[in-house]
């Protein structure tokens, strides 16, 4: 009795160990988990004398059903009352698993072609670095990988919140990296 137990709960653990494997997964070169970005991911302006880069970012396990990707970076600790968007892309083709350094210059042409910028919190399209007021302390960076059931129809002047909404709508799975940021 016991011994056909075992089976089973090692069956279960099997099958959710493989499970476990290929979940949505997103990892850089660049920045870590509950780690400090460097000075290349902090913004050009309002104060700020970064580099102005967009992480090197790559991804997989994407789930079945995946028509495209949509990556959403945004600082929950702004004192906006909102936090703020740093970049929006969308409609990144389902055949795209990485993005370089740098792609989110929208003078550079990194991007996939059809993926789609959105205006960021900085008023321009394409990627605003770290910019947290002086004093405020360390804030939080997320970045996030959303798998897509269907690319997203989005005039070119859309909302960071209407973004927010469809891409929340039609997500798959998610995988976020937590990167930190302080000005000196």
């Amino acid at each position: 009795m016991w011994h056909l137990a075992s089976k089973s709960a090692l069956l279960v653990m099997l099958i959710s160990g493989s499970a476990l494997a290929d979940a949505l997964t997103l990892k850089s070169t660049e920045i870590a988990h509950g780690e400090f970005m460097p000075k290349a991911q902090e913004f050009k302006g309002f104060g700020c004398s970064g580099g102005n880069l967009s992480p090197q970012l790559s991804w997989s396990g994407a789930p079945e059903g995946t028509e495209a990707f949509a990556l959403l970076a945004y600082d929950p600790d702004a004192p906006s009352g909102s936090g703020w968007w740093h970049w929006q892309l969308v409609n990144i083709p389902k055949d795209v698993n990485a993005l370089p350094g740098g792609a989110g210059d929208a003078g550079q042409k990194r991007l996939p072609e059809s993926s789609m910028q959105m205006r960021n919190d900085y008023g321009v399209k394409g990627f605003g670095g770290a910019c947290p007021p002086e004093g405020d302390g360390a804030h939080r960076y997320q970045f996030t990988i959303h798998a897509l059931s269907k690319r997203l129809e989005l005039s070119e002047d859309a909302s960071a919140a209407l973004t927010g909404y469809m891409v929340k709508a039609h997500s798959l799975a998610s995988s976020t990296i937590e990167a930190l940021y302080k000005r000196d």
